[in-house]
This record gives C-alpha cells, structure tokens and sequence, in this order.
C-alpha cells in the first residue's frame, strides 16, 4: 500500500476520525479524503498538505531510484 494512503488512514483511525469528520477538519471534501485513501493517482497537492497538516506533516520531495529496463541499450 502506498505510504501516503497508510499514513492518512493510520492517523484518522487513531483519532478515531469518520472520513467526513476528517474532511471537514481539513477543509476539503468528503470526495477528497475518500479519493486520496482509495489512492487516485491525480490529487491536488495543496489539498493533500490541507489533510496532512492535521497531523503536523507536509509533503516533501524523497529520493527514489527508477528502475532500469535491462533491455534496452
């Protein structure tokens, strides 16, 4: 599962929060938090800062490492 979408759930059940209850504390819409946790691949960012910022996180840039195609050269 993706890391955002574990961090998100993780941290609403933990505040024992409904999906409304969350989107309302964030300031977004029900849609939004039901998207995100179900890992729609367009989100808006400035939304998703909105969500985490109820739990004292942001989103940051992280390393990754893409993979190579050893077939092609």
């Amino acid at each position: 599962m993706d890391p955002l979408i574990e961090f998100v759930k993780e941290r609403r059940r933990a505040l024992r929060l409904t999906q409304r209850e969350l989107a309302d504390r964030a300031g977004v819409g029900l849609r939004f938090i039901r998207e995100l946790e179900q890992g729609k691949e367009s989100l808006r960012l400035d939304k998703v800062d909105q969500v985490l910022a109820l739990f004292g996180h942001r989103m940051k840039p992280a390393p990754f490492r893409m993979e190579v195609d050893d077939e092609e050269g």
